[in-house]
């Protein structure tokens, strides 16, 4: 949904506030070159394997302002997490940090970060093996998400509700 980078550090550059990462390692690279993301969503696993000390260390430091846990089935986007989600955005307006931990899986959460996201926003969730995808939240970005979550099986208009959208 966007361009791959392997420097966090090129990423940021490119990237538009507020910016929302998806995944512990996505999370993790942007920590350790001093760019916070506004929101994190980490559920302390990579490629279905438990992230390494040193990564959920550099999280755990108190880099973010506050931390939301939630509950999220693997496959599912739960009414929680997406809630959180939407709190978490509208709080990187005023300033806050949130990271969202995650009992489950974050994996789906891109799709409702980019929904949730303001216009002009940037997500950042990991390509596994290649590096980190930077996806510049515009209007046509919005309107893919908009159709795929269309397209999916669940009730999508508490969804939409969810997300104050």
């Amino acid at each position: 949904m966007g361009e791959v980078y392997t420097d966090a550090d090129a990423l940021f550059s490119a990237a538009k506030l507020p910016v929302i990462a998806v995944g512990d390692i996505v999370t993790y690279h942007l920590i350790e070159a001093d760019h916070r993301p506004d929101v994190a969503l980490i559920d302390g696993q990579t490629k279905r394997s438990a992230i390494e000390d040193h990564v959920q260390e550099a999280i755990d430091e108190g880099v973010f302002g506050r931390e939301v846990e939630v509950v999220n089935a693997a496959a599912g986007l739960s009414a929680t997490l997406l809630s959180a989600l939407s709190t978490a955005v509208d709080a990187a307006d005023d300033g806050a940090s949130t990271i969202i931990v995650v009992d489950g899986e974050e994996d789906l959460a891109t799709l409702p970060a980019i929904a949730a996201a303001p216009s002009g926003a940037s997500v950042v969730y990991g390509q596994p093996d290649e590096g980190m995808v930077l996806v510049a939240c515009d209007d046509e970005v919005k309107a893919r998400v908009t159709d795929l979550f269309d397209r999916m099986d669940g009730d999508t208009e508490r969804l939409w509700d969810l997300l104050g959208g």
